[in-house]
């Protein structure tokens, strides 16, 4: 019997897909190449298409940006992965998240072209924007690959999510950069909203440059 796929459409910019195969899965991300505004979540027959909005791409880039800025003030190497398509046929789960970053095993990726989960850790640290809700359990996903840290943005709200014995938990610190707490990323967040990105940075580098000084003293 020939199993006919159903979608469902969910919200602008987002559609799920009901029975596709991982072949299927597989065959679309190869016909639609790597430069597609589009991002693609497969879990076991369910695969999700989305089409990023600008309100869902800004906090997304500013979040990049505090960590470009944490990994330079604090003199940390680190390898950006974006939305690298993560694939793990062997669990039938495969994710392109909003960005991803190498830090902890930033050493175990540096210089590589492309990315094999078979060999190869997963990103340390995730970002994911929510403006919409996502009918695919894309924190399972990232929990069945290993990825240890999300940094989740959900209608504004900032969740730092640490994996801990096959479930993320709700932390008050980045397990990345220990020394920042959420409470710090939603405020500098907020203020995205009422000041431009070059002075939001400038004095989220300064916050950055005082709490080393402190710890220092």
């Amino acid at each position: 019997m020939i199993t006919t796929p159903k979608s469902k459409a969910l919200s602008p910019g987002r559609v799920l897909l009901q029975n596709i195969s991982w072949e299927t899965y597989e065959r679309l991300l190869n016909e639609m190449g790597d430069h597609r505004n589009t991002r693609l979540n497969y879990d076991r027959g369910l695969l999700e298409i989305m089409t990023p909005l600008f309100e869902h791409e800004n906090p997304k880039r500013i979040l990049e940006k505090f960590v470009d800025a944490l990994a330079d003030v604090l003199n940390i190497e680190i390898v950006s992965a974006g939305s690298t398509t993560l694939n793990r046929p062997d669990l039938a789960r495969g994710s392109e998240p909003d960005s991803g970053f190498y830090i902890q095993n930033e050493q175990q990726i540096q210089g590589k072209r492309t990315i094999d989960l078979k060999t190869d850790p997963p990103p340390d640290l995730v970002i994911e924007i929510d403006v919409t809700s996502s009918s695919i359990d894309r924190e399972g996903i990232y929990a069945a690959m290993g990825v240890p840290e999300i940094w989740r943005c959900d209608r504004g709200e900032v969740k730092f999510l640490q994996l801990q014995s096959g479930n993320y938990v709700e932390t008050e610190h980045s397990l990345a950069f220990p020394v920042l707490p959420v409470t710090e990323v939603a405020k500098f967040l907020e203020q995205s909203q009422t000041v431009g990105e070059t002075t939001l940075l400038k004095a989220f580098r300064t916050w950055v440059r005082e709490q080393i000084q402190s710890e220092a003293q």
